[in-house]
């Protein structure tokens, strides 16, 4: 049997970074019976946080030219790939392995020139033409262009002629255009589970990726997705059954939901989260959802289970998401939002800075108005313009100038320049660091309602404090660096507005509902020193803080707040 390697290079090792789509291709290979008995493959993937690979990339930084480390680390995988053996070897291509894997199948070819080389992946789907340096090159979904493109390799021996098969631009190494740009839609029930037979270890990643449906019934321009057929094919209920029971023999802690409008169907998301409920009651979720699909029954469905939310509004503007190809109604999207709090859902917000038609303004504005709703997290994008994508298509007839290489950032727009993106980037890291790794929902509204400020002006104002104080931080701070970072800050803050009186509270907020979430979400024992009780602390009365301050009591004490299987508790020591 012929060796098969199908490999990528992960960006992280984590559940969200999981191989899942060279996974399903690997599982299609294994399991046709066009290909099974043919074939021997192997899942081999490589990530950017392994030893071996962040020292070269590290190594790499300083004093070389660019893309150094990635051209270094396509060569480290081509020795690894080489010493398998293998016959064939299938690529997956994304934005952040773009360089690494193009340079790793050149260096493999150096070293074997009769591997069979065939890349695949979004980056290949959205211009196959330009992936000169491989064999064969597969637009769209894989795993039956894979299986029909190794059943002939097989037949004919690598001969030079091969059946047309839709979406395959190269032929041992020469373009093809055949009358089928992608490849045609898989029948997703015919399709193997890489979890139920094997390809994908659950333990491995500390949880999984889980693919409920594909296709997307919206076409916003700056998505793969523009392109397709605005249509969503869900994978069959006996499958996902067994995988859901799968993941709870294995005790999978957290499982992504790959599923970009899980609540498209109203009916067929309240159906998952009850199997959810019953089958996995102790597994965390994360889910991609859209607004305008929310209502007060499925909220109250999703605060059953374990369970976060992802909603992209991408811009508050109206007039900017219709450049786009998206809408929004602030009235309904406000009211739906509201059913999440009102049902204690944790979720949080996408935006894009840089999008056609938006100013630095309008991205403040969107901060603005994002934050008022009390979103857990704040997820602040630079806007990629994606070849192989309708933004793509439109960009220049927007004024856009881009990076052509990965990551494939704007540079600049007509509305948009370049001082002002930078000015965007520095505001989203400074949101980042003191929003959403800080954790600050609980707290923050109290805090900008008192100093009659913007959140945006707010966040603002500690961008410049961090850049004019020097601080710097760790890649991933620790959260009690995190938090003398907030206090500090607030403590000069409500002490230029004349509120000093209020920062024993504001500290003691910070402080106790910090230990709350690390206790629920980290499963963190912490002992806080605070300057009253901590169930005065947690009432409503404590973000009225001119209130607060008058009336309760004043009583120094420290606190021991630890996990607990229905959730954070503490106690006075």
């Amino acid at each position: 049997m012929q060796k098969v390697l199908c490999t990528t290079l992960l960006i992280e090792k984590s559940p969200q970074a999981l191989p899942l789509g060279v996974a399903c291709i690997a599982s299609a290979i294994k399991n046709d019976d066009r290909t099974k008995n043919f074939y021997n493959v192997e899942l081999c993937d490589f990530c950017k946080e392994s030893p071996e690979i962040k020292k070269i990339l590290s190594g790499a930084e300083i004093g070389a030219e660019k893309n150094a480390g990635e051209m270094q680390t396509g060569s480290y995988i081509a020795e690894q790939l080489a010493k398998k053996s293998p016959q064939i070897v299938l690529f997956s291509i994304y934005v952040w392995n773009h360089v690494a894997l193009e340079n790793a199948a050149r260096c493999l070819k150096k070293i074997n020139p009769k591997i069979i080389t065939i890349a695949g992946g979004p980056e290949v789907t959205a211009d196959p033409f330009v992936f000169e340096g491989f064999d064969y090159t597969i637009a769209g979904a894989g795993e039956e262009a894979a299986v029909l493109l190794l059943e002939a390799i097989f037949k004919n021996g690598g001969a030079e002629k091969l059946p047309e098969i839709p979406g395959l631009f190269f032929l041992n190494g020469k373009p093809q255009v055949f009358q089928f740009a992608r490849t045609s839609p898989c029948a997703l029930e015919k399709l193997s589970s890489p979890y139920l037979d094997g390809t994908l270890d659950v333990a491995k990643y500390g949880g999984v990726l889980w693919e409920l449906a594909r296709g997307c019934p919206f076409k916003c321009s700056y998505c793969y997705e523009s392109k397709g057929e605005k249509k969503v094919a869900y994978f069959p209920m006996e499958r996902i059954e067994k995988e859901i029971d799968l993941f709870a023999q294995k005790k999978v802690p957290q499982v992504f939901v790959l599923d970009p409008t899980y609540n498209a169907s109203k009916e067929r998301a309240i159906q998952m989260l009850r199997l959810i409920e019953k089958k996995t009651p102790d597994t965390f979720y994360y889910f991609e959802a859209r607004a305008e699909f929310i209502d007060r029954e499925l909220a109250k469905a999703f605060s059953r289970v374990r369970c976060a939310l992802q909603i992209g509004m991408q811009s508050a503007d109206p007039e900017v998401l219709k450049n786009v190809h998206r809408t929004l109604d602030k009235k309904k999207f406000s009211k739906n939002i509201g059913y999440l709090n009102e049902a204690g859902v944790t979720f949080g917000f996408d935006l894009i800075y840089g999008l056609p038609g938006d100013t630095l303004k309008g991205f403040k504005n969107s901060i603005d108005y994002a934050l008022s709703l009390y979103p857990n997290n704040l997820e602040l994008f630079c806007l990629s313009v994606l070849p192989g994508t309708d933004l793509h298509d439109s960009a220049k007839k927007f004024g856009m100038i881009w990076e052509q290489k990965p990551p494939y950032n704007v540079l600049k727009t007509p509305q948009f320049p370049e001082s002002d993106l930078q000015k965007a980037a520095s505001l989203a890291r400074a949101v980042n660091l003191f929003y959403t790794q800080g954790r600050a929902v609980s707290w923050f509204n109290c805090i900008i309602y008192h100093l009659h400020k913007k959140p945006s002006v707010f966040l603002g104002e500690f961008e410049k404090y961090l850049r004019e104080e020097k601080i710097m931080l760790p890649p991933e701070p620790k959260m009690p660096q995190i938090r003398k970072l907030q206090k500090d800050f607030i403590k000069r803050q409500f002490e230029q507005n004349h509120l000093a009186k209020y920062i024993n509270i504001v500290s003691d907020m910070i402080e106790l509902y910090g230990a709350l979430s690390d206790a629920d979400g980290d499963c963190q024992t912490s002992t806080i020193k605070l300057h009253y009780w901590p169930e005065d602390v947690l009432s409503e009365y404590a973000m009225d803080l001119p209130f607060f301050c008058a009336n309760a009591e004043f009583h120094p004490c420290k606190v021991k707040v630890q996990p607990s299987p229905d959730g954070a508790v503490f106690k006075i020591e």
